[in-house]
C-alpha cells in the first residue's frame, strides 16, 4: 500500500513540474504574441506606414512590368540577378519619390498653389526621389554583391532610369489627378445635397413657425365679434393681442431660436386671449426660473403644446381646470412640461395639429436627440426633453 502511495505521489509530482513550464511558456507567448499583434496593428495603421506600404506595392509592380518587357524583348532572356536589380531599384526609387515629393508638398503650400506649380514640384521630386532611390538601392547591393558604393557616380543609370521614372511618374500623376477630380466631383455633390438638405429643414421650420392653427384663429374672431357690443375695450384689446401673436409668427420665420423670455412673452398673449373665452373656468401657470430668461429655446413650440391641452385635455371643463407650464434645466438639458387636470391620453394618441407640429419641429431642430413622453399618472402631462442650446 505504501509502494502504491508513493508510486501516486511520485507521477503528480512528475506531472506538475514537467507541465508548469510548459504552462508558463504558453501564457507568456500568448501575452506575448497578443501584444505584438497590437503593436503591429498600430504601426499599420500609421498614416506614413500605410502610405510607404502602398508604394512598396506600386515599386514591385513597377519592376514586375520592366521585367516581363525585358525577358520579352531581350534575346538573351533576363537572369535573377537582374530581376532582383530592377525591382529593388522600383521600390526604393518609388519609396524615396513618393516621401519627398509628401514633404514638399506639406512644406510648399505657400508658393505652390496652382495646378503648373505644383506640377513642376512633382517632377521635380521624381528627379531628387530617382537620384536618392538609385544610391539607396546600390548601397543596399554592395552589401550582398561584390560591387563597391561610390555615392553619385551612377551618371548612366540616371539617364537609363530618367526615362522609366518619366513615363511611370507621368502615369501616377495622370492617375492621381483624376482620383482627385472623383473625389471633389463627389464631395461637391455631397456638399449640394447637405445645402439642399438644409435649405428643406428650413423651408419646413418656416412652414411649421407660420402656421396659427385655423380653429383657434376662428374661435379668437368669434369671442371678437361677440365682445365688440358687449365691452369695446376688451375686444381693442384682443384685437392687439392677436395682431401682436400674427406678428411674432411671420416674423419667427427668419430663426429658429429666440430666448426663453420671449417665448414665454408670446405664451402670455396667447393666454390672454384664451382667456376671454375660457373666463374663470381654467387657471393658467408658468413656472421658470429667472436665471433662464436669455436661454436660447426654440421659438414658437409653447403655443402649440398649450393649445393642444386646452382643445384636447380641457375641451369639457366647466370648472376647477388647470393648465401649467414647467421650464427647469439641467447640467445640458432642458426639460419642458405641459400639465393639465383634462381629459387622460388615450392609449393610442393620432396627434393633432399642436402636437404633430411640435413634433415635426423637434425632428427637424433635434433629430435623434430629443424625448416626448406622453404621462397620465401621478399628472397628467407632456414632458419634453432637448439638449440645452446655449
Amino acid at each position: 500500500m505504501q509502494i502504491v502511495d508513493f508510486s501516486i505521489n511520485y507521477v503528480l509530482h512528475f506531472c506538475i513540474f514537467t507541465t508548469t513550464p510548459s504552462l508558463l511558456i504558453g501564457l507568456i507567448s500568448y501575452f506575448y504574441f497578443n501584444k505584438m499583434t497590437l503593436q503591429l496593428k498600430k504601426l499599420f495603421e500609421n498614416k506614413i506606414v500605410k502610405h510607404n506600404i502602398k508604394y512598396i506595392g506600386v515599386g514591385i509592380c513597377v519592376g514586375i512590368c520592366i521585367n516581363l518587357l525585358i525577358a520579352v524583348v531581350s534575346r538573351n532572356g533576363i537572369s535573377g540577378r537582374q530581376i532582383f536589380f530592377n525591382i529593388l531599384f522600383s521600390v526604393f526609387i518609388s519609396i524615396a519619390i513618393s516621401n519627398i515629393f509628401s514633404f514638399f508638398q506639406r512644406c510648399s503650400y505657400k508658393f505652390a498653389r496652382n495646378f503648373w506649380q505644383i506640377t513642376l514640384l512633382y517632377y521635380a521630386c521624381n528627379l531628387l526621389g530617382m537620384i536618392v532611390g538609385i544610391e539607396v538601392s546600390y548601397f543596399i547591393i554592395s552589401f550582398f554583391y561584390d560591387i563597391p558604393f561610390e555615392l553619385f557616380n551612377h551618371t548612366q543609370d540616371y539617364k537609363s532610369i530618367s526615362v522609366v521614372v518619366l513615363i511611370v511618374g507621368t502615369i501616377m500623376l495622370l492617375y492621381h489627378l483624376q482620383q482627385r477630380n472623383t473625389e471633389n466631383a463627389i464631395k461637391a455633390k455631397e456638399a449640394d445635397l447637405i445645402r439642399i438638405n438644409q435649405l428643406k429643414t428650413k423651408a419646413e421650420l418656416q412652414a411649421l413657425q407660420s402656421k396659427i392653427n385655423p380653429h383657434f384663429l376662428y374661435n379668437a374672431l368669434n369671442a371678437i365679434t361677440s365682445l365688440i357690443h358687449e365691452d369695446p375695450d376688451k375686444a381693442e384689446d384682443m384685437t392687439i393681442k392677436l395682431s401682436k401673436l400674427f406678428r411674432y409668427s411671420i416674423n419667427s420665420q427668419q430663426e429658429n431660436y429666440c430666448t426663453l423670455k420671449e417665448e414665454i412673452d408670446i405664451l402670455n398673449t396667447y393666454l390672454a386671449i384664451e382667456k376671454v373665452r375660457f373666463g374663470n373656468r381654467i387657471n393658467f401657470d408658468i413656472q421658470t426660473e429667472e436665471s433662464l430668461a436669455h436661454l436660447q429655446f426654440p421659438r414658437f413650440l409653447l403655443q402649440p403644446l398649450v393649445e393642444n391641452a386646452l382643445k384636447h385635455g380641457l375641451k369639457n371643463t366647466f370648472e376647477n381646470g388647470f393648465l401649467g407650464v414647467k421650464i427647469c434645466k439641467t447640467v445640458s438639458t432642458i426639460s419642458i412640461s405641459v400639465i393639465d387636470n383634462g381629459i387622460p391620453f388615450p392609449d393610442e394618441l393620432i396627434a393633432g395639429y399642436g402636437l404633430q407640429s411640435t413634433f415635426d419641429k423637434l425632428k427637424l431642430l433635434y433629430p435623434n436627440e430629443h424625448e416626448i413622453e406622453m404621462i397620465n399618472q401621478p399628472t397628467k402631462q407632456i414632458k419634453i426633453t432637448i439638449p440645452l442650446n446655449g
